[in-house]
């Protein structure tokens, strides 16, 4: 394995945006193989104090001197940054190589047997899941998810073992650098609309991700999706293909699934046909039987028994932020969960009316970028329907530039007549915080959604209520 990174150990490489989960992650991976790490990053994140432990030099800011300071090897930026940073610059200028995150990882990724899973919805959990799968069946896999696994208690680690389970990003089509012995696609939709600017521009990407699909290597689709048909349909595939979905007639396949009042979701499960007993998840969710169903697809390709399959699903409690209670005051229940896209909102709101019947719905949206809010705003007002009340916070630009007439007004106005009163637009936390708690009532269940800081208002609304009961 030593051999494996012969090319990264003992260099010196500088990670930029080192407080991401995948940029942290990718500095975990490094320092186990050896290099010399630093990094840098805009503000503080839970992901430093890791790092940290690891005796990882950080500062806060990105900056030009910290490339005398750190003299790297390697200078790796994330996406997030634009590549004519004055840091960056530096870098060029003195010759240093500059890389994007992607192009380091998958130097990592593509020397083992790598198991890369894509899709616009639904990689997280599907990627901790086959991880959790490939660690509990004693193959040490190096791992990198997207958010922290809490049976391993990280996002990212290297293995001994030959096998590497990756969750891997579409957004700038930077998957497209990995070369997978088993290829997944959970479902393809038209997200990140800033750089996709037409639906055959995401099916295209998709397409040469699965162009480099290792020689002797599988390709696993989900068939229940729309987008993933359509790729099948315009697209010549040389690899073979397994498919999953609903029903005994797929690769791989769930059917008689029954969803648990309060949380958890139980299914048949079959292989070519064949029943092979029934799958038990503490996770909620259709979204996660398709999930379980790609994580067993691709741990089967690479060997892993059915036992062990069945046995490490029925023990996975989650992703951070996907769908992840964060609090509870007196019968009052909060949630929080990632999801920032139309599609991901309908799923998480449908699922809590399945395990919560009869309870009522509040829902904290922050929207995501404003790219994808003037492309969908319809779309998230028609999502946050299924909910009894939604608040809905002032648009998270993260990398982006506001954009003239583009607020989460458009969200609210597109809202039906008939569901405007229970909509609410709030201008910040503190006033967010306020009217939450004043409208919630005993037997809620209150679920924050959103990619950006809204993961950190569930315990907020936790402490403002206690302060109100008391």
């Amino acid at each position: 394995m030593e051999n494996r990174d012969s090319a990264l150990k003992n260099k010196s490489i500088h990670l930029m945006g080192i407080g991401g989960a995948g940029m942290s992650g990718l500095a975990l991976l490094l320092h186990g193989i050896g290099a010399s790490v630093s990094g840098c990053d805009a503000v503080e994140t839970s992901y430093m104090k890791r790092l940290r432990e690891c005796g990882i030099a950080m500062r806060i800011g990105h900056e030009a001197k910290h490339i005398d300071e750190f003299t790297p090897d390697i200078l790796v930026y994330s996406s997030a940054l634009p590549n004519d940073h004055p840091e960056i610059l530096k870098a060029w200028q003195q010759g240093i190589e500059v890389s994007r995150r992607a192009e380091i990882l998958s130097r990592i990724f593509n020397v083992r047997r790598g198991v890369g899973i894509a899709g616009t919805h639904g990689k997280t959990t599907t990627s901790s899941m086959a991880s959790l799968i490939c660690e509990n069946a004693g193959l040490d896999p190096t791992i990198a998810v997207g958010g922290d696994l809490p049976q391993i208690g990280t996002n990212a680690k290297l293995g001994a073992g030959d096998c590497m389970v990756a969750e891997l990003d579409e957004s700038d089509r930077s998957f497209v650098y990995f070369h997978p012995e088993i290829a997944v696609i959970t479902n393809i939709d038209w997200d990140h609309r800033d750089h996709y600017m037409t639906f055959k521009a995401v099916t295209d990407a998709f397409s040469e991700f699965l162009s480099h699909v290792k020689e002797n290597g599988k390709i696993i689709l989900c068939m229940e999706d729309n987008g993933v048909r359509r790729l099948c349909e315009e697209y010549s595939v040389s690899r073979p293909i397994v498919k999953y979905g609903w029903g005994r007639g797929w690769d791989w396949g769930a059917a008689e699934v029954e969803h648990h009042e309060g949380g958890g979701v139980s299914y048949t499960l079959f292989h070519e046909g064949k029943e092979l007993g029934r799958v038990g998840l503490t996770v909620s969710g259709e979204h996660n039987v398709l999930n379980s169903l790609a994580a067993c697809a691709a741990c089967s390709e690479i060997g892993v028994p059915l036992e062990n399959m069945i046995d490490s699903l029925k023990f996975f409690s989650g992703a951070k932020r996907r769908l992840q209670k964060t609090g509870k005051v007196g019968d009052i229940l909060i949630y929080d969960d990632y999801g920032h896209h139309p599609n991901e909102i309908l799923a998480t709101l449908s699922t809590v009316r399945r395990i919560y019947p009869g309870r009522r719905l509040v829902a904290v949206f922050q929207p995501h970028r404003f790219s994808r809010t003037a492309a969908l705003y319809r779309e998230f007002a028609d999502a946050l329907s299924l909910a009894d009340r939604a608040f809905i916070l002032p648009i998270y630009g993260s990398d982006e530039k506001p954009i003239d007439g583009v607020s989460s007004k458009l969200i609210f106005d597109a809202a039906s007549d008939d569901m405007r009163s229970h909509y609410e637009l709030s201008g910040n936390f503190d006033d967010l915080l306020t009217s939450v708690c004043q409208a919630a009532r005993s037997g809620d269940i209150v679920l924050t959604l959103g990619a950006g800081s809204v993961g950190t208002l569930g315990k907020k609304i936790a402490e403002k209520l206690e302060e109100l009961q008391a």
